[in-house]
């Protein structure tokens, strides 16, 4: 038996792209990761239109909370993620010297024009963490 190798995401408000990290891992890889998100200034809700693109593949994220520092303050991981350039800058220590990646991933909430654009945009986004999440979990096997 193996242990889970702990990761964390990490975005500004955890509303986007850190939950959507977080959830395409568990659900490719959840047996082999213990995995979470959090933000360094976590927003109110989770972006609805993130909350619906993941649905059209069968990710729910309709219940999730953004979750700020505090609720990963202590732990530890074998692995942090930033996923922006803010978050990378503010990212705290973690105990045990976990190795840090940053991806640097654009902001769904600075995606500009009409709903169905912005949803468009999403979705690559969505597709880009995807792709980087199966590279990732392929390279640590």
């Amino acid at each position: 038996m193996t242990t889970k190798r702990s990761v964390l995401f990490i975005c500004t408000g955890n509303v986007a792209r850190s939950q959507m990290a977080e959830a395409l891992l568990r659900a490719s890889a959840g047996d082999r990761f213990e995995v979470r998100s959090a933000g360094s200034r976590p927003g109110a809700a989770v972006n609805p239109l993130v909350v619906s693109a993941m649905r059209e593949i069968g990710v729910d994220l309709s219940g999730v909370v953004p979750k700020g520092f505090d609720a990963v303050a202590g732990m530890r991981f074998d692995f942090v993620v930033t996923l922006c350039d803010s978050a990378r800058d503010e990212c705290p220590f973690f105990p045990g010297h976990p190795v840090a990646e940053h991806w640097s991933i654009e902001d769904p909430s600075r995606l500009a024009g009409t709903d169905d654009e912005r949803l468009a945009g999403v979705r690559r986004i969505r597709d880009d963490i995807r792709r980087r999440i199966g590279e990732f979990a392929e390279r640590i096997r």
